[in-house]
C-alpha cells in the first residue's frame, strides 16, 4: 500500500478545520492547538500547521507567533468585502459558462435547487448551504476559469459563516425563486439575465452583512 502524499494530508487537515469553523463547531474566538487537532483528526503536527497557515491567509483563524491561535470573529466588512469578490467573480463565470452548458448540466443545477428547497423547508441550513453550493458550481466548473474558481473557494468561507449564524437564528436562506430564475435563463442561453440574476443573488449577502 502507497504512503498518503503529505498534501493530501495537509488538504484534509484544512478542509476539516474549515468546515468546523464555518459551521461553529469551532466558535469565533476559540483558541485551537495543533497536537489538540492532529490528535482528534489522527494527523501528526505537520499538516495540522500547516492547514492553519492556510487558514489565517484566509481570514478565518489569526496568530500571534509564540502566544496563540484562534479563530477570526464574524466581521461585518470582512464579509461585505468577500461578497464583493465572489458575487463579482460568479457574474464573470456565469457569462463565461451559460454558452457552454449541456442540458445535463442545467439538470444538475435543478437537482440541487430542489435539495436546497428541501432542505430550507426544514431547517437544515448546513444541507442547504451545500446544495447552493453545488448549484453554483455547476457554472463555475463550466467556465473553467482555474483562477476565479480558486478566489471563490478561497473567500466563500467568510461569507458562509455568517450566513450559517443568521439562518440559525431564524433568517431565511436566499430564495430557491432566485434560483430558478436563473437555471431558467441559463436553460434558455440567455446570458445577459443570468449575469443579471447572479448579481441579485449575491447582492442579497452584502445585505446581510448590512443588518450585522
Amino acid at each position: 500500500m502507497e504512503a498518503v502524499p503529505r498534501t493530501l494530508l495537509r488538504d484534509r487537515a484544512y478542509a476539516a478545520i474549515r468546515d468546523a469553523i464555518v459551521t461553529g463547531a469551532i466558535e469565533p474566538g476559540a483558541v485551537v492547538r495543533d497536537a489538540d487537532l492532529a490528535e482528534r483528526l489522527g494527523l501528526s503536527r505537520g499538516p495540522v500547521r500547516e492547514a492553519f497557515a492556510r487558514l489565517v491567509d484566509e481570514g478565518l483563524l489569526e496568530s500571534k507567533p509564540q502566544s496563540y491561535t484562534r479563530v477570526t470573529p464574524v466581521v461585518a466588512a470582512d464579509v461585505r468585502d468577500a461578497a464583493a469578490v465572489v458575487g463579482a467573480l460568479h457574474e464573470l463565470v456565469t457569462r463565461i459558462a451559460v454558452p457552454r452548458l449541456f442540458a445535463a448540466d442545467v439538470e444538475a443545477m435543478r437537482t440541487a435547487n430542489e435539495r436546497f428547497t428541501a432542505a430550507v423547508r426544514v431547517g437544515d441550513v448546513d444541507a442547504a448551504l451545500r446544495a447552493d453550493d453545488a448549484l453554483h458550481d455547476v457554472l463555475v466548473r463550466a467556465a473553467g476559469n482555474r483562477a476565479a474558481a480558486a478566489t471563490i473557494a478561497r473567500y466563500t468561507p467568510l461569507i458562509r459563516r455568517l450566513e450559517r449564524r443568521r439562518f440559525g437564528e431564524g433568517g431565511t436562506c436566499r430564495s430557491a425563486g432566485l434560483h430558478g430564475r436563473l437555471i431558467g435563463a441559463c436553460a434558455d442561453g440567455d446570458v445577459d439575465e443570468a449575469v443579471r440574476i447572479t448579481a441579485e443573488i449575491w447582492r442579497t449577502l452584502a445585505d446581510l452583512a448590512d443588518t450585522e
